[in-house]
């Protein structure tokens, strides 16, 4: 597939996408937006990729697709990946809910760090073989001093606010995304007026960025977001 130019649902602020890991994720989250294409291969490194031209002055999500840091991704893959990605000159985003196999000095100087914590509670039956929402927060903290960090608050789930609030500032981001989710899977999903609070205390910290498929979640009853959210 190459370098693909980003559209659709996709971050915004995201110029590519490329996918040199394929196959089923081993997180297996209820929600992944690639069980739409039904069953997928065992995970691999396709080799092709690693011939692709990624260009230069590009912002690239790299493993867009899967997490390429889950625990069942071999070390050589991932060493060999971003060795590519150090031979052009380009911005990258790795977003992963493993952070605890990442560590300052791994990455291309230019590269942004995101861990998804979709709320701070665990619901197994959505999160499957994921880590805990607490235990990515831990490791982004603990692990990550050098590089730029964004959290991904995508789907957003029902959670408790002052205890989401902690670990999202302990982690120091300069972003937070928030999202919702697209395709009805029937999560649990918390109610607007409770969006709002979180929104308006994140932007005391740090920048946030509304997906347009919060929009469904934070629309008041005559069909408008509130004035004073902002992000969109």
């Amino acid at each position: 597939m190459g370098l693909i130019k980003s559209t659709g649902n996709m971050y915004e602020f995201i110029t590519h996408t490329w996918n040199p890991i394929k196959g089923k994720c081993y997180h297996d989250c209820l929600y992944c937006y690639m069980k739409k294409w039904g069953e997928q291969k065992p995970i691999h490194l396709d080799e092709k990729e690693l011939k692709t031209d990624l260009g230069n002055n590009n912002f690239i999500f790299v493993c867009s697709g899967c997490d390429m840091f889950a625990s069942d991704i071999s070390h050589e893959w991932i060493n060999r990946i971003i060795e590519y990605c150090k031979k052009y000159n380009n911005k990258y985003l790795f977003q992963t809910k493993n952070p605890t196999r990442i560590y300052d000095g791994m990455l291309p100087d230019n590269s942004i760090i995101c861990t998804t914590i979709e709320t701070n509670r665990w619901y197994f039956n959505v999160m499957n073989n994921a880590p805990r929402p607490k235990y990515r927060a831990k490791s982004l903290w603990l692990n990550i001093k050098e590089y730029k960090k964004y959290i991904t608050i995508e789907p957003i789930m029902d959670f408790d606010i002052n205890t989401l609030l902690r670990w999202v500032k302990l982690c120091e981001p300069i972003q937070v995304n928030i999202g919702a989710d697209s395709k009805g899977h029937n999560l649990p999903e918390p109610p607007k007026e409770k969006i709002f609070q979180l929104i308006e205390e994140l932007e005391k910290f740090t920048k946030v960025h509304l997906k347009k498929n919060l929009n469904r979640l934070i629309e008041t009853e005559n069909g408008k977001k509130r004035n004073n959210i902002t992000g969109v």
